[in-house]
């Protein structure tokens, strides 16, 4: 087995191409063993894991967490809203007293850009990045390319359109850096008040037609708006939003070819996507959630094996 170029997860754009073909190889293993009739390999059996979110979080907290018991690591738990963050502690604090219980990996969702790397440069543990603002996210990109790859054989040449509030998404900036990496098209699709200024410099096209986007794609990884993150109002009216970049099945059936459907949930069904495309074969949403199990138990098995006993 090869080694991670990186010592943390925090972000795909630390990453090399020859990661990514690790982590999915390592993933191929592991997927194979969450599909046997005892599920738990001992891998990690003397590693500690703490799971630090500063937000919330509902299929990325528990894809972790089994992915870390799959792996036999004694985990903590820990939420925000439960804590003494509340009470005004800082995140050095929380972390420096979470480390005082010997974790060897933090796993950590936070609203602040850079958060990661921060913790990163100032305590004694693996980081892994589950999310940190409008950042980037990528075990959620990891996740999304190996399910590409299941899916098409490669993501090498694929078309990716990926649809919706690209401004305000993590999702979208760590699928374009791996997408990019892995040698894929990208194009990005939504309102132009959605799309960021300088997305061009990351070397995606801008579609604003959505019809005309798929009709390119080969995957349309639809995203959803987050209206949490919105101070002010983007579009009209989620109705207009849904008419102008929604997915219905009598649109996919216009297009004479089939493209593959993802989302990163939660799905807002009837706003991005109708629930009979959600449902439908070409739809690959719950493959990407048994896929990021095996992603994140490869992630956190390549980065355990670096920890110096």
């Amino acid at each position: 087995m090869g080694q991670l170029s990186v010592e943390h997860l925090l972000g795909i754009k630390y990453l090399q191409k020859s990661d990514i073909d690790l982590i999915f190889k390592t993933a191929d293993h592991f997927k194979e063993v969450i599909n046997r009739p005892i599920k738990k390999v001992p891998s990690l059996r003397d590693i500690t894991i703490a799971n630090l979110f500063f937000e919330n979080s509902t299929r990325t907290k528990l894809s972790f967490e089994l992915a870390e018991k799959r792996l036999s690591a004694d985990v903590i738990n820990f939420s925000a809203g439960q804590s003494s963050v509340k009470k005004g502690e800082t995140l050095i604090d929380t972390v420096n007293n979470i480390l005082s219980m010997k974790v060897d990996i933090v796993v950590m969702r936070h609203p602040n850009v850079g958060a990661g790397v921060f913790l990163s440069q100032h305590v004694d543990a693996k980081i892994i990045n589950a999310g940190d603002g409008t950042h980037e996210h990528p075990t959620q990109a990891l996740l999304d390319s190996y399910s590409i790859r299941e899916k098409l054989g490669d993501v090498k040449g694929k078309k990716v359109v990926i649809v919706g509030d690209i401004l305000h998404s993590r999702v979208a900036l760590s699928n374009i850096f791996a997408l990019k990496l892995q040698g894929a098209e990208v194009k990005v699709c939504g309102p132009t008040t959605l799309i960021p200024k300088h997305i061009t410099s990351l070397g995606v096209e801008v579609e604003t037609n959505l019809k005309k986007a798929l009709e390119w794609c080969d995957v349309a990884n639809m995203l959803r708006v987050q209206n949490e993150r919105m101070d002010v109002s983007y579009f009209p009216s989620t109705r207009e939003y849904t008419q102008l970049f929604g997915v219905n099945k009598d649109l996919l059936d216009s297009i004479d070819k089939d493209i593959v459907i993802m989302h990163p949930g939660p799905i807002n069904r009837g706003v991005e996507i109708t629930s009979d495309v959600a449902d439908a074969k070409q739809s690959i949403i719950l493959n990407q959630v048994e896929n990021g199990v095996a992603v994140r138990m490869a992630v956190i098995y390549l980065l355990a094996q670096q920890i110096k006993r």
